[in-house]
Order: structure tokens, then C-alpha cells, then sequence
């Protein structure tokens, strides 16, 4: 596994990915994590420190806090079972400043109502923070709930990604 941390915004991030040779940059992104998210990646000794593997990924993120991109062209390498993938995916659909519900979501993949919390949980435990737009979903009353990376970080990136006047 390689690995790098760089500066943003949120606190440092760190990155994982595996080499990929149809990867922009050549690495495909296993991870991207904040300090004291939950379930975040933690560096093993096994793994192998490389920036220059992720520089198109840090290209990109620097871009989106700068506010001059609102979509990410990387290769993600992220397993999870069919049902988290689903859920992945459509996490994958929402519009940069906007945003939606677990409900919403779980219509979106053909989840029945009773499936929210199952839509919830597959949302919470979506390891590429930022990337794959999780802070995008809210409460069905609007309100900021369930980002494993810290309700103060989804709110700076809701902020980031309001529309300006």
C-alpha cells in the first residue's frame, strides 16, 4: 500500500492507493482519510511512503479548495460488499452544491424506505472523504447529521461549496 499526507483546508489528509496503469497520476485510490474520522486508515508499517504517487490527486483536491474544480478524475480501488457500492456510486451522482438525503439516496438505488439506516451505514463507512461526496447528504429536515470525518469539516465543505452571490 502507498501512502502520502498533504495539507488542506480540513486538516492534514491522508491518501492511500495501489499503482494502477490506467490511473491519472498511476495510483488508484484505496483511501483518503482525516484525522480522528472514524474508521479512518491508519499507517502500517508495511506500507510504503510515496507523494509523487498521488501528486494528480493532490493536484485535483488543491484545485477543489481553491474552488476552481467541482468534479475529481482519479481511479478509486475501494472494496465493499454490492450493496455499498451501490450506495457509493450514487453518492458518486450528486451535483457539486447541492445536496440530498439518505432517503433520497435510497430511492435512488431501488432501496426500500426501511433501508435508510442501511443507506446511512454504507454512506458512514465510505473511506474516501471529499472525493466521493458523503458531506453532500443531509437529515430529511435539513439538518447536518452523520459525517465520519466531523460535523465542523461537512459543514466547511457545504460552505466551500455554496454558490456564491
Amino acid at each position: 500500500m502507498l501512502y502520502t499526507e498533504i495539507d488542506s483546508p480540513l486538516g492534514p489528509l491522508l491518501l492511500t492507493g495501489r499503482p494502477s496503469a490506467t490511473a491519472p497520476g498511476g495510483t488508484a485510490l484505496v483511501s483518503l482519510s482525516v484525522p480522528g474520522q472514524r474508521n479512518g486508515a491508519t499507517v502500517q508499517p508495511d506500507w510504503q511512503r510515496d507523494p509523487g504517487a498521488f501528486a494528480e490527486a493532490g493536484r485535483q483536491l488543491a484545485a477543489y479548495f481553491a474552488g476552481e474544480a467541482k468534479e475529481f478524475d482519479l481511479e478509486f480501488a475501494v472494496q465493499g460488499t454490492e450493496f455499498r457500492q451501490r450506495a457509493w456510486d450514487a453518492l458518486d451522482t450528486v451535483p457539486y452544491g447541492s445536496t440530498t438525503t439518505y432517503g433520497e439516496l435510497a430511492a435512488r438505488i431501488g432501496a426500500p424506505r426501511a433501508a435508510v439506516r442501511a443507506v446511512g451505514g454504507a454512506i458512514g463507512a465510505n473511506p474516501l472523504l471529499v472525493l466521493r461526496p458523503c458531506h453532500r447528504v443531509i437529515g430529511a429536515d435539513g439538518s447536518l447529521t452523520g459525517y465520519a470525518g466531523g460535523l465542523e469539516r461537512k459543514r466547511l465543505l457545504l460552505g466551500l461549496e455554496a454558490p456564491r452571490a
